[in-house]
């Protein structure tokens, strides 16, 4: 402030505080709010954290916390998150439903009815995306190998898809098949989204399931949201017909 001529009265003017404010960030070191510290670092053409180190301090912890507090719950097995979870995220989504999997058959095993359900979210304005895997793509070819399948992984995806004929459709509701080497299965429920990892040999039900809620500063969820997009961006959109 001295180096530029700045008084007290000047950068309170410009943050629009009282000058006693500037005067205790000054003297105690308190960090001003994140729009305060942007225009007195605008005036005084210095960096923020130049101005005030512990903004790095304390953005790094605020992250970090983030990043705990995003994951709500693990599951030792798909097979244990409870049906009563499945269904609560998807009746309570308000603006979209994506889904990530190579046959999703426990979709339906949730929910027998899931086409009539995933329609009627639909309608009252939820914009939902399901992805499967293309039943001819090598990559099927490949999981149903390592997980020993002995060949019966396309038809579980063919009779998969078997539910969801009708909804192509459907104003609001896209099915799209990948051919991507599937890592996880992915079930996303706007700020939350089941990630099931997956382990080489072993089929998706026995594999762990984690539960992320999204939150400001965190990165696991949007993480794997990403994921989904980059998977959702290369496939191939279905009209419900026999593949």
């Amino acid at each position: 402030m001295l180096r530029h001529g700045v008084a007290l009265e000047d950068l309170a003017e410009i943050c629009g505080v009282e000058p006693k404010t500037v005067e205790r960030w000054v003297n105690t070191g308190r960090v001003p709010h994140r729009w305060h510290r942007w225009a007195a670092a605008k005036l005084l053409t210095a960096d923020e954290t130049y101005l005030w180190p512990g903004v790095l301090e304390s953005s790094g912890a605020r992250r970090g916390r983030a990043h705990r507090s995003e994951l709500v719950e693990v599951f030792p097995d798909r097979a244990s998150v409870p049906r009563e979870l499945w269904l609560r995220l998807l009746t309570d989504a308000q603006e979209r439903v994506d889904v990530l999997v190579f046959s999703g058959t426990c979709y339906a095993q949730t929910q027998p009815r899931i086409a009539r359900l995933l329609t009627e979210i639909a309608q009252r304005g939820v914009a939902i995306r399901l992805c499967f895997g293309d039943p001819d793509a090598q990559s099927v070819e490949t999981r149903d190998r390592e997980e020993g399948l002995s060949g019966t992984l396309p038809a579980k995806i063919r009779s998969s898809l078997t539910y969801y004929r009708t909804l192509p459709d459907l104003d609001g509701c896209e099915i799209r098949l990948h051919a991507t080497t599937l890592y996880a299965s992915l079930f996303r429920y706007d700020d939350d989204i089941l990630v099931n990892p997956h382990a080489y040999g072993e089929p998706a039900s026995a594999n762990p399931t984690f539960h992320f809620h999204r939150l400001d500063g965190g990165t696991m969820a949007e993480h794997y949201m990403s994921s989904f997009e980059r998977v959702w961006a290369g496939a191939v959109p279905w009209s419900g017909a026999e593949v």
